[in-house]
């Protein structure tokens, strides 16, 4: 069992950066991570990927070039580096541990769950 804390979430304004975190309770070190985001009434969507080793990453076409992953894999951590915020960037965002060492863009691929950190971005 692995257990993950997502922290860095808040209320920003549309425009503004924001970086969020999220830290595994032991080592992932041979699997991809992710991050996940929904929104109110909305699914569960892809956000961005890291592989194994941090040299592939994945984003949802919404938020290539503006957002960034990075993972440090001795401190078991990722993080998600969000600039140019929209509002329709605003969601609840999940980090997670995926089943194998290269990235996926579906959830049925992750295996373990943070609770969410809130994300809300203002006009």
């Amino acid at each position: 069992q692995v257990h993950l804390v997502e922290s860095g979430g808040g209320l920003v304004q549309a425009g503004t950066s924001l970086t969020l975190s999220c830290a595994a309770s032991r080592t992932s070190s041979n699997n991809a991570m992710g991050w996940f985001r929904q929104a109110p009434g909305k699914e569960r969507e892809f956000v961005a990927g890291i592989n194994w080793n941090g040299g592939d990453t994945y984003y949802a076409d919404s938020v290539k070039g503006r957002f960034f992953i990075s993972r440090d894999r001795y401190k078991n951590t990722v993080s998600l580096q969000m600039n140019s915020l929209k509002r329709e960037d605003t969601a609840v965002y999940y980090c997670t541990v995926g089943l194998r060492a290269s990235i996926s863009s579906a959830s049925s691929d992750y295996r373990y769950w943070g609770q969410g950190t809130q994300v809300t971005v203002s006009s």
